[in-house]
Parts: C-alpha cells; structure tokens; sequence
C-alpha cells in the first residue's frame, strides 16, 4: 500500500510539472509583443487576398488584414514567403505566427495547426473560357479524359481535382499565369475559389466564373494559426470580430473583390 501511494504521489508530481512546463510555454501574442513583430506567411500568388508585386511588395485582401492586425498590437509586418506546397511545414516549423492569403479550411490542415474564427464561405467552381461556360457546367462535364484540367500545385484546388476529377487531364502551373493558359487555349478549366475566379473575371475579359454561387464544393476561409495557443487564437478571433463589427473588413473586402455584375 506505502508503494502504492508513492507510485500515485510520484505520477501526479510529474504530472504537475508537465502542466507548469506548459504553461510557462509563452503565447505567439507575447512573442510578438516582445519582438515587436508579426511573422505572416503568405504565398503572394493568390489574387485577391495576396500578390507578390515586381516592386517587392504585397498587396490584396489579407495583405491590408495583417498590416491591420499588426498595427492593434503595435508591431510592425515581416512578411515570409512561402507556397502551397510550404505553408504547413513552414507553420509547423515555427516560421509564422499567423497565415494569411485566401486560405481553405479543411480538417487535414486543422490536425496540424488551428484556425481563427471564419472569414467568409467560398467554394470550388469552374474557371473557364466565356465561349465554353456551357460546356463545363457539372463534374460530370469536366471529368473526361479529353479536358485539359489546370491547377497551381498543393492546394485545395489540386485536392479537389484529384479527388472528383480523375479523368481529366491533370497539368500545374504558377498561380500568377496560369489564367493566360486558358485564355492561350492551352488549358480548358481551373478549379478554384468563386472569390478568385470573379476576380480573374473581372481583370481579364474572356474569362468566365461558372455558377459562381452553385458551388461544386462547400468551403470556408479563415487565418491558419499555430496550435495549441488558445491565448493567441482568441486575440486574433476578438481582432478579427472587431474588424467586421466595425466594417473595417468590408471595406477591405471592397476595394479588391470582384461580386457579379460588376
């Protein structure tokens, strides 16, 4: 019995010492007090929520959200490049303190990191050709072996066309030009975000949304955050919740999103 109790004085002992090890584990919110500065990862490649300009700078939608983010804690923006295929490992890694850009919510993302409360909905609808919006309508339209499919690689648009697409002829290219391929007729559909394709809509006459409020997949946007940090994630929610309290986000979203009809 004496050994018994031992064990379970022992156990809780350890126990403790694991719970006071993690709560002297300082929140990002801290780190970026102390620091002065908010690490964002954003891959620069996502009209309209991040752009990579010639000139080195950033624009877009979330790029205008960090600088707002950064300028309620006081502390300036380092912007870390990253890409689709990065962005996790790079969050994982320590790198960001936040991740912004047009980013998809999905549950394989959420084992690894958290996300902030939910910007908008947004789903997965065909990019194409205004001549042949008629041509690809459904899945099932798409999903034949002689369509020529098109994608920026390690997103959730590549997931979504491996997944409901396999047919189709699958290639990748950067996100930036990849809209001058369809327009080239070097590639007949994308798959992307409804918020991207009235965009491209929108900048580059001859492109086409198709149904873009009939989505073929439901999704959400949000801000990707390290996990675990609840002290953090609730600074960036009220922030976030703030902003759109305000109408300081809608403002935002008005000088760069394209809606139909315009």
């Amino acid at each position: 019995m004496k050994n018994l109790k031992i064990s379970a004085i022992t156990t809780l002992l350890i126990g403790l010492s694991g719970f006071a090890q993690a709560q002297e584990t300082p929140s990002h919110l801290d780190k970026v007090l102390e620091k002065g500065q908010l690490a964002v990862c954003t891959t620069g490649d996502y009209k309209p929520y991040t752009f990579l300009r010639q000139d080195g700078d950033y624009e877009g939608i979330d790029i205008e959200m960090a600088q707002s983010l950064a300028q309620s804690l006081g502390v300036k923006v380092q912007w870390v490049p990253t890409t689709w295929k990065t962005l996790m490992p790079d969050m994982v890694a320590g790198k960001c303190d936040i991740g912004m850009g047009g980013i998809s919510v999905t549950l394989e993302r959420q084992k690894k990191a958290f996300f902030s409360s939910t910007l908008d909905v947004d789903g997965k609808i065909p990019l194409v050709r205004c001549e042949d919006v008629s041509r690809y309508q459904t899945v099932e339209q798409i999903n034949r072996p002689e369509v020529r499919l098109i994608e920026p690689a390690g997103g959730t648009n590549e997931a979504f066309a491996r997944a409901y697409l396999p047919k189709a002829q699958l290639n990748f290219h950067d996100n930036n030009t990849i809209f001058q391929e369809l327009l080239d007729k070097r590639a007949d559909v994308m798959i992307t975000d409804s918020s991207e394709a009235l965009y491209q809509q929108k900048r580059m006459p001859g492109l086409c949304a198709v149904n873009p409020t009939a989505y073929m997949q439901y999704g959400e946007k949000a801000y990707l955050l390290p996990r675990d940090d609840m002290t953090w994630k609730s600074y960036v929610d009220q922030w976030l919740h703030l902003s759109k309290a305000t109408g300081a986000y809608q403002k935002t979203l008005g000088h760069w999103l394209a809606v139909p009809g315009q």
